[in-house]
């Protein structure tokens, strides 16, 4: 896909394809791309730019992207093929299994999962406010689409990764590299532990509804309202996932 094209997606593309941090950097270009592939803002079965232009893109050696597109072929996230059309292509993991989410979630204390509640809760009220002062209606169109497929989406890790997509995306709508690689990260963190909770079809209409109403008011504007809205619907996730933490 072109910038051209990454650019058209609103943002939270090009966020992935922007330079990484100068810190471990064969460990941070495999969260950047793995966090993307596993949220869907990566394509199952697309191609990732030649080496050469992706090392460019994300200011880093070729030996230091390569290093990582083999990490990334060892965790089953990318594939090489050789020869003709060949290149690397994403592989989208299968769902994880539920009892291999619960053991993952018994690794976080109730107390991790407020605090990162909150960090998530502080990152996607503030895209929100962001987003209703910066953005026109016709910018919100992924938004809408990522809200109607979670309206519609029929498994729950489908509903998790649209979830954790649509945060993203309202980051993006912030005009914000910065938030929407926060946010990408942080999805990598939560975001399959969220198919704990939106396995119930009745939760996946009250998120889609509060989606919805987040975008009326990001649409028109109201920054004051956009902003609270954001966080209500990371704080009720979050409450449900310490539920079901506590559960355990």
């Amino acid at each position: 896909m072109t910038v051209r094209q990454d650019q058209a997606d609103g943002g939270a593309r090009s966020a992935v394809f922007s330079p990484v941090d100068t810190r471990a950097r064969v460990d941070t270009v495999v969260r950047r791309l793995g966090d993307a592939i596993e949220l869907g803002l990566l394509a199952d079965g697309e191609q990732l730019p030649g080496e050469t232009e992706l090392a460019g893109r994300l200011g880093v050696s070729t030996v230091t992207l390569r290093e990582a597109l083999m990490a990334l072929r060892q965790q089953g996230l990318v594939i090489t093929r050789r020869g003709r059309g060949g290149g690397s292509f994403v592989s989208l993991p299968d769902a994880p299994a539920e009892d291999r989410l619960r053991t993952r979630l018994r690794g976080w204390s109730t107390e991790e999962l407020r605090d990162l509640g909150d960090h998530w809760a502080a990152l996607s009220g503030a895209a929100a406010r962001l987003a209703a002062q910066r953005t026109e209606p016709e910018d919100l169109r992924q938004l809408r689409r990522t809200a109607d497929a979670l309206g519609q989406a029929a498994d729950a890790p489908a509903r998790s990764r649209l979830y954790g997509r649509f945060h993203v995306e309202l980051a993006a709508a912030a005009q914000s590299a910065r938030l929407t690689r926060e946010q990408v990260a942080l999805q990598g963190e939560v975001g399959a532990l969220l198919c704990l909770v939106l396995a119930d079809p009745a939760y996946r209409e009250e998120v889609a509804d509060r989606q919805r109403a987040l975008l009326r008011s990001v649409q028109d504007g109201a920054h004051e309202t956009a902003g609270p809205l954001a966080e209500r619907c990371v704080r009720e996730s979050t409450a449900r996932l310490v539920a079901v933490r506590l559960a355990l």
